[in-house]
């Protein structure tokens, strides 16, 4: 007697029905991930409150937030770098303001300024730049501008500026800066697109401890450890309007930067120019820092004590440097 077995399923219908099944779990994920993103945001949401006396200028369709230090003395202007703001340069403003004006500004989408895209270090430049003319810190009171970290290229394109047929600026500093590109992955730009992104700075904001991380990273041993209050200093100024929409132009297209055409014009050019770096800076070596000095035409870095947030670290250090270098403008 012959007995037929059944034939087994086909490994290919096998197969089709596991990857169906898959697309299904990976769909339904989907939507129940972006259903909670929405959910959170939404939760989330309100009013952003904003520190009392916050002090506003408006010129050339910016408004900015900016501080002040000092009443005397030759003007020097503070830009900061990538989540930072005018409260960042507090310690290094107060001790260059014994003998300077000293002012640090808010850049648009980071901050208490007023957001206005595009996010470019051409755009910032402008606002600066701006900012110059409203103060009235141009020609004979032209200002030393020091940028940091991502905030060298907004002061770079600003000391190739002209006004009246004279440089914008009387000197350029590079604080903890190259002003160089700093790729981001291609896909991260569209992986975080909204409800994720606002979902994932909201939650990354909210976290005391990721902050205090970060910041310890960043400044380093000898940087004041961060209270409630510091942490709130931090936190505060990235929860305002126009962030998520700068941190998404900056996945897209990278941190603000200068061109090699760009480089070549200031290297060119009769605008003074230094660079202050961290011994242990650990996104700008040393090396980098004496090719970032090359670079723009400027003498050997000065190195001083501390990580990337020299000013908080080693302000008395890096006011040292500012002032040696505004003496030989002088002279």
């Amino acid at each position: 007697m012959t007995v037929t077995v059944p034939a087994g399923p086909r490994p290919r219908g096998r197969a089709r029905r596991v990857l169906r099944r898959a697309a299904v779990t990976v769909v339904v994920l989907a939507v129940a991930v972006t259903a909670a993103s929405f959910g959170y945001n939404l939760a989330t949401d309100g009013p952003v409150s904003r520190p009392a006396g916050l002090r506003l200028v408006s010129g050339g369709g910016f408004v900015t937030r900016y501080r002040t230090w000092g009443r005397a003395g030759s003007p020097v202007v503070l830009v900061p770098g990538a989540f930072e703001t005018a409260d960042t340069f507090a310690a290094l403003g107060a001790v260059l303001g014994r003998d300077h004006r000293v002012f640090a500004i808010d850049l648009t989408g980071t901050g208490y300024s007023a957001p206005s895209p595009p996010f470019d270090a051409r755009h910032l430049a402008a606002q600066l730049l701006a900012f110059l003319a409203a103060e009235r810190l141009t020609g004979a009171s032209a200002p030393v501008v020091v940028g940091h970290s991502s905030g060298a290229a907004v002061a770079g394109l600003a000391a190739l500026a002209t006004l009246r047929g004279r440089p914008a600026v009387a000197g350029v500093v590079f604080l903890d800066g190259d002003a160089t590109p700093l790729a981001v992955p291609p896909l991260a730009g569209w992986l975080l697109i909204n409800p994720f992104r606002t979902t994932i700075l909201r939650l990354a904001l909210s976290s005391g401890w990721l902050i205090q991380r970060i910041y310890g990273s960043q400044c380093g041993p000898s940087c004041p450890p961060l209270t409630a209050a510091g942490v709130q200093m931090w936190r505060q100024p990235l929860q305002q309007p126009g962030f998520a929409a700068a941190i998404g132009y900056t996945l897209r297209h990278g941190v603000p930067s200068m061109t090699s055409a760009e480089f070549g014009r200031l290297r060119a050019s009769g605008v003074p120019k230094r660079v202050v770096v961290g011994a242990a800076d650990p996104q700008l070596s040393g090396p980098a820092a004496a090719q970032a000095a090359a670079r723009i035409g400027a003498p050997p870095p000065v190195v001083v004590p501390g990580r990337h947030l020299t000013m908080i670290s080693s302000p008395h250090q890096v006011a040292a440097a500012i002032e040696a270098f505004t003496r030989g403008l002088r002279r």
